[in-house]
C-alpha cells in the first residue's frame, strides 16, 4: 500500500483548514499559496470530501471551505478512505467478501488481514487534532521501532 498524492494532499488540505478555521472560510487561493498545492488540484481533493460530508463551502468572494466538524471527530483513517479507497495491503481484502480463489488455501491470508487490521486501527486512532498538537517525533513515538539486527 501506497498513499498517493491525492491522500497526502487531502490530510494537509484538513490541517490546515483546522490550523486556520477560527478565520472563518478558507479561499483556495490562500490555501494553494501556503501549501504549495494548485487551486486545481486542491478543487479535486475539496469536491470529494465535500461529497462525504467533511467540509461546508460558501461560493463568492468571501467564500471558501471550512471544516464540517472539529479537528477531533476527523480521523486520518476516514480522510483517507475517502480519497485512497480501501487501506488494504493486497486487492483481495479490498472488498467486503473475499472472492479470491485461493482464499481457503492461501497460507499468508492471516498475515494480510492482521496488517490491514493494525494499519486500520493506527490510522483510525489519530486524530486532526492529533496532527495539531503533536510534533513529529512525539507521532513517531506512538510505535515502537526495533534497530536492524
Amino acid at each position: 500500500m501506497k498513499i498517493s498524492t491525492r491522500g497526502r494532499y487531502a490530510l494537509r488540505f484538513m490541517i490546515d483548514l483546522a490550523q486556520h478555521g477560527n478565520n472563518g472560510y478558507t479561499a483556495l487561493k490562500d490555501m494553494s499559496r501556503r501549501q504549495g498545492i494548485s487551486v486545481k488540484y486542491l478543487e479535486q481533493i475539496t469536491s470529494l470530501l465535500s461529497k462525504f460530508g467533511l467540509l461546508q463551502s460558501v461560493r463568492g468572494p468571501q467564500g471558501g471551505y471550512k471544516l464540517a466538524k472539529k479537528p477531533s471527530e476527523y480521523t486520518v483513517g476516514e480522510i483517507l478512505r475517502i480519497t485512497e479507497g480501501d487501506l488494504a495491503p493486497v486487492a483481495c481484502l479490498a472488498q467486503a467478501v473475499n472472492t479470491c480463489p485461493r482464499v481457503k488455501e492461501c497460507p499468508t491470508l492471516c498475515l494480510w488481514t492482521g496488517l490491514k487490521k493494525v494499519i486500520n486501527d493506527y490510522l483510525d486512532s489519530k486524530t486532526l487534532e492529533d496532527l495539531l498538537s503533536s510534533s513529529p517525533a512525539e507521532l513517531a513515538s506512538d510505535i515502537a521501532l526495533e534497530e536492524p539486527v
